[in-house]
C-alpha cells in the first residue's frame, strides 16, 4: 500500500481536484492524505481571531466566503444531480453545525476545532467526487486515529493500533484521510500545526508500513536553492533522509521539519511530486550510501544570536548546563551553538521569551543579542571531509561577513550565521562557488 498526499494547491480548484483523480488511478489499494483547498485554513485561522476578539460580522462574513467557494467548486466539479444535491446538503450541514459551534464562548478547544474544517470538507468532496467517477473510495476521520501524547507529540503506537484495522475493507479501495487534523490527549479535535499535512503523511506511512510516501505539490522536488532568491537553481533528483531532515528544517518549504523522521524510522522512501507535472521524475528521498558531495543549501530567517561572556567558564565544569537550563525554563530550542575559553554564542529562533532569557543569562555574564539575523545551511554528505567540502564552501563565501559557523555536530551539515541583510548575496554566491552552473551537477540528473 502507499500513501499520497496532496496539498492546498491540488485541491485548489475543481480542474486540480479532476487532475488528482486521474492520478490515483493505479493498481492496490491506497492511502489519500489531503489538505484543505489552498487559502481556506488561512481564512478560518483568521476567522477564529475575529470571533474570540468578538467581532462575529467579520467572522460570519469570513465563513460565507469560504463556503462560497466550496459551493462553487462542487457546481463545478459534480456532473450527476444526485451526487450534486448529496455535496450541497453536506456543505449546508457543515456549516451551519460551524455557525452553532462558534455561537456563544469561544474557547481554544473551539478555535482547534474551527481551523481544520477546511481538511473535514475538502476530504469529504473529493471523496464523493471519486465515487461519481466510480472509483471506489472510503473516507476516514483522522480524529479516528490520529493522536498526540501528553507531550504534545504524535503518538505512533498509538495510530498503528487505530488506524490499521480500519484499512482492511479489501480491494483496490481508496481510502481519504485528512491531513493537519488529530486529536490531542484530552480527547479534543487539534492539529499538527502549519505543514502538518505532510507530517500525517509519514506518520500514515510509518503506521501501516507503506511501500512508498508520495507528497504531492506544486513544484518539482527540492531545489538546490532558494528559487525566490537565486536564479540559476536545479531539483535534486536523490536526497538521503537526513540530508532531507537537515534542508527542511532550515528553510526548505516544501517539506514539514518533521516529517521526514517517521518514514526514516521504517526506511519508507518519501517521493516529492508536481501535481502540474505529474512526468517531472521530482526529488526521492531514502536512505543513500556515502557521496561525498554537497547538494543543496538552504536558509532559515528571523534568527536571533545571543552571546554570553563569563571570566567564570575559564577551568569550570557546570557554566553550559546552568547556560542551557535558561532556555529549557523558557522552553525554547537552540538552532547553533559555538563556544571558546570564556564566552557562549547561540542561536534561537523563537524570540518569545527573549527578555526573560537575557535576564536569566545576565547572572552569568555579560550578554549581546543581535536580532535580524539568518542561518545558511549547506547540506552534503561532508564525512570526514576527505574532500575539501568546508575550503570550498567558505572560499565561496570570502566577501561575507559571518557571525558565526558550526561544523562538525553533523556530516550532513555545516551552518553559518549572517545579517539578513547579506542573505540574498550569500544564497548567490555559494550557488556560483559550489555548483558552478555552467554545467549541472551528474546527481541532479540521475
Amino acid at each position: 500500500m502507499i500513501v499520497l498526499k496532496f496539498g492546498g494547491t491540488s485541491m485548489g480548484s475543481a480542474k486540480r481536484m479532476e487532475e488528482v483523480s486521474m492520478l490515483l488511478k493505479r493498481d492496490g489499494p491506497c492511502v489519500v492524505v489531503l489538505s484543505a483547498m489552498a487559502g481556506v485554513t488561512d481564512k478560518l485561522v483568521e476567522t477564529g481571531v475575529y470571533f474570540k476578539k468578538g467581532d462575529r460580522e467579520a467572522g460570519m462574513n469570513n465563513l460565507q466566503w469560504i463556503r462560497n467557494r466550496f459551493e462553487d467548486t462542487c457546481l463545478e466539479l459534480f456532473r450527476l444531480k444526485p451526487s450534486r444535491d448529496t455535496i450541497m446538503l453536506f456543505l449546508e450541514k457543515a456549516f451551519d453545525d460551524i455557525a452553532c459551534r462558534v455561537s456563544g464562548e469561544i474557547s481554544q478547544e473551539t478555535v482547534n476545532w474551527l481551523v481544520v474544517q477546511g481538511e473535514m470538507i475538502t476530504s469529504r468532496i473529493f471523496a464523493d467526487y471519486l465515487q461519481e467517477c466510480g472509483s471506489p473510495s472510503v473516507l476516514l476521520d483522522a480524529t479516528g486515529f490520529m493522536r498526540l501524547d501528553e507531550a504534545g507529540e504524535p503518538d505512533l503506537p498509538a495510530i498503528e493500533r487505530l488506524l490499521t484495522p480500519m484499512l482492511r475493507l479489501g480491494g483496490d479501495l481508496i481510502y481519504v484521510t485528512q491531513g493537519f487534523v488529530c486529536m490531542n490527549h484530552r480527547g479534543e479535535t487539534d492539529n499538527l500545526k502549519r505543514g502538518g499535512s505532510d507530517y500525517s503523511a509519514t506518520l500514515i506511512g510509518s503506521a501501516i508500513r507503506a511501500e512508498m510516501i508520495e507528497i504531492w505539490t506544486d513544484i518539482d522536488g527540492m531545489q538546490n536553492n532558494d528559487p525566490r532568491e537565486v536564479e540559476n537553481t536545479f531539483s535534486i533528483r536523490r536526497l538521503s533522509f537526513d540530508e532531507a531532515a537537515e534542508l527542511a528544517y532550515f528553510g526548505a518549504k516544501i517539506l514539514h521539519p518533521a516529517c521526514v523522521w517517521p518514514a526514516q524510522q521504517f526506511n519508507i522512501p518519501i517521493w516529492l511530486r508536481n501535481t502540474m507535472d505529474p512526468g517531472n521524475p521530482g526529488t526521492m528521498i531514502r536512505s543513500g550510501g556515502e557521496r561525498q558531495q554537497i547538494t543543496a543549501i538552504a536558509a532559515k530567517d528571523h534568527i536571533t544570536a545571543i552571546r554570553i561572556r563569563s571570566g567564570r567558564m575559564l577551568n569550570t565544569y557546570g557554566f553550559l548546563v546552568m547556560v542551557f537550563k535558561v532556555f529549557e525554563d523558557f522552553q525554547t530550542p537552540i538552532d547553533m551553538i559555538t563556544t571558546s575559553e570564556v564566552s557562549v554564542s547561540l542561536t534561537i529562533d523563537n524570540d518569545n521569551h527573549l527578555e526573560g532569557i537575557v535576564e536569566a543569562l545576565e547572572k552569568y555574564g555579560i550578554v549581546e543579542v543581535d536580532k535580524d539575523q539568518s542561518i545558511i545551511c549547506v547540506v552534503g554528505d561532508f564525512l570526514v571531509d576527505r574532500f575539501g567540502c568546508a575550503a570550498r564552501i567558505l572560499h565561496s563565501l570570502h566577501n561575507i561577513p559571518i557571525r558565526m559557523i558550526s561544523y562538525g555536530g553533523s556530516q550532513n551539515n555545516i551552518s553559518f550565521l549572517i545579517s539578513s541583510a547579506d542573505k540574498k548575496r550569500t544564497l548567490n554566491e555559494l550557488n556560483t562557488g559550489l555548483f558552478r552552473m555552467t554545467k549541472l551537477p551528474e546527481y541532479a540528473h540521475s
